[in-house]
Protein backbone atom coordinates (compact mmCIF):
# COMPACT_ATOMS: atom_id res chain seq x y z
CA UNK A 1 0.00 0.00 0.00
CA UNK A 2 1.73 3.57 -0.79
CA UNK A 3 1.47 6.16 1.61
CA UNK A 4 -1.45 8.17 -0.36
CA UNK A 5 -3.54 5.27 -0.79
CA UNK A 6 -3.29 4.89 3.08
CA UNK A 7 -4.11 8.33 3.61
CA UNK A 8 -7.02 7.96 1.06
CA UNK A 9 -8.20 4.87 3.09
CA UNK A 10 -7.80 6.30 6.53
CA UNK A 11 -9.89 9.67 5.04
CA UNK A 12 -12.35 7.29 4.08
CA UNK A 13 -12.92 5.58 7.37
CA UNK A 14 -12.98 8.91 8.74
CA UNK A 15 -9.91 9.17 10.47
CA UNK A 16 -7.66 12.19 10.38
CA UNK A 17 -4.21 13.09 9.82
CA UNK A 18 -3.50 12.68 13.26
CA UNK A 19 -5.31 9.06 13.66
CA UNK A 20 -3.00 8.19 11.22
CA UNK A 21 0.55 7.96 13.25
CA UNK A 22 -1.76 5.70 15.67
CA UNK A 23 -2.84 2.74 13.22
CA UNK A 24 -1.25 0.16 11.48
CA UNK A 25 -1.76 -0.54 7.92
CA UNK A 26 -3.42 -3.88 8.88
CA UNK A 27 -6.04 -2.33 11.39
CA UNK A 28 -6.92 0.08 8.22
CA UNK A 29 -7.10 -2.91 5.97
CA UNK A 30 -9.44 -4.27 8.74
CA UNK A 31 -11.27 -1.63 9.26
CA UNK A 32 -12.03 -0.82 5.49
CA UNK A 33 -13.32 -4.53 4.85
CA UNK A 34 -15.73 -4.17 7.61
CA UNK A 35 -16.97 -1.17 6.53
CA UNK A 36 -17.74 -2.61 3.25
CA UNK A 37 -19.14 -5.63 4.78
CA UNK A 38 -22.04 -3.84 6.78
CA UNK A 39 -24.77 -3.53 4.09
CA UNK A 40 -24.19 -7.11 3.40
CA UNK A 41 -27.15 -9.31 4.65
CA UNK A 42 -26.36 -12.59 5.63
CA UNK A 43 -28.53 -15.11 4.55
CA UNK A 44 -27.92 -17.58 7.68
CA UNK A 45 -27.32 -16.16 10.75
CA UNK A 46 -25.97 -18.16 13.77
CA UNK A 47 -27.96 -18.97 17.00
CA UNK A 48 -26.64 -19.97 20.47
CA UNK A 49 -27.07 -23.51 19.53
CA UNK A 50 -24.35 -23.22 16.90
CA UNK A 51 -21.92 -22.16 19.05
CA UNK A 52 -22.23 -24.80 21.68
CA UNK A 53 -22.10 -27.23 19.16
CA UNK A 54 -18.66 -25.79 17.89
Amino acid sequence: MTTPLFILRCLELGLNLSDCDRVTIGLVYDMYTEKNNDDYDYPIMAQQEDFDRF
